[in-house]
């Protein structure tokens, strides 16, 4: 005999309503969209939206699954293919597509991406930062990243092209602890003309031989003229209202960071830590390489606490920038 609750779940689909029954007494009701049921492991299922994209579930670990669901027409990895790999004595685990495992170059700068800005999140934590200098902050994607990773403190952006500055200040509407400036730092108080047809590789310098060879998006050369200012020119309005600043500074200007870093004059000590885009091949035509970057900076009491690759050749392995962070291990907080 039909209990009322078997009857009201025969029902409900008459009115509009989806209905996975799931056993006595439970089921998932919905108004939108048909559900199902998909089986995971023993004691688990999981209940989804049908449609065309299905979904693929894939056991990772001992009562652990993936669920993925791609878009039309992207082929599935079939059950069983993702690799778990376990990260060392840390707890976690990285979950690998076969085929983003076969692109040994990709994966690794995107897990450089990720453990760079995993790694500056724990540092601004342990330095107790509250304010960031974001310099050469193109649309805000830095800014963001640090929000992601959960650094609540106040930001600061400077962008000198129109272009990727309007993109940047509405990027940061409604974030009230985050302020944009449409400049450039550097060595003077001064006009200059920067190159604007490079998207986010934009910089007040030329493209070296190398760069050329390397890039197309250098052969184009539109320009546009920037105001530029000094670092320790604008520190104090920057960190206005904040009891005992204890500031970070991020630089990449695309070759042009030691200009900024000699803009801030005696107050570079204020900093309690950097990070700079440093490089082994110059891209850029008077830009210094990795070697006298660092020097510069360990020569103003900043130490070396991680270097991540930001890209690399396909064809030969070598490395072409690195994110160099690094701090002034007299800053930590007792």
């Amino acid at each position: 005999m039909r209990t009322l609750y078997r009857s009201l779940l025969k029902l409900l689909p008459r009115l509009g309503v989806q209905v996975v029954d799931l056993g006595p007494g439970e089921a998932v009701v919905s108004r939108r969209g048909a559900r199902a049921r998909l089986p995971v492991g023993p004691g688990a299922d999981l209940v989804a939206r049908t449609g065309r994209r299905p979904y693929a579930v894939s056991q990772v670990g001992s009562d652990q699954w993936l669920v993925t669901r791609g878009s039309a027409g992207e082929p599935q990895a079939p059950d069983g293919a993702w690799q778990s790999v376990r990260l060392g004595s840390s707890g976690g685990h990285l979950v690998l597509d076969p085929r983003a495992a076969a692109d040994e170059r990709g994966l690794q700068l995107a897990a450089a991406e990720y453990l760079c800005a995993h790694h500056v999140a724990a540092l601004l934590a342990r330095y107790e930062v509250n304010c960031v200098f974001d310099v050469g902050a193109n649309t805000g994607q830095y800014a963001r990243r640090l929000r992601r990773h959960g650094y609540a403190g106040r930001i600061v952006s400077f962008e000198p092209t129109a272009a990727a500055f309007a993109k940047l200040e509405k990027a940061a509407e409604g974030d009230p602890d985050w302020t944009v400036y449409p400049f450039g730092l550097g060595r003077e108080d001064e006009t200059m003309s920067i190159h604007t047809a490079w998207n986010t590789m934009n910089s007040v310098l030329p493209p070296s031989d190398y760069g050329r060879d390397r890039y197309h998006r250098f052969a184009k050369s539109q320009t546009e003229e920037i105001e530029i200012r000094r670092l320790d020119g604008v520190m104090d309005k920057a960190m206005a209202g904040i009891d005992h600043p204890r500031p970070y500074l991020k630089m990449d200007t695309q070759g042009y960071d030691l200009q900024v870093f000699a803009g801030a004059g005696e107050r570079a000590g204020e900093f309690v830590g950097l990070q700079s885009e440093v490089a082994l091949l110059r891209l850029y035509e008077g830009s210094p390489r990795m070697q006298e970057s660092v020097a510069e900076y360990e020569s103003r009491g900043f130490e070396i606490t991680g270097m991540y690759p930001v890209t690399r050749e396909a064809s030969t392995g070598r490395v072409v920038e690195f994110d160099c962070v690094m701090v002034r291990a007299a800053a930590v907080p007792e």
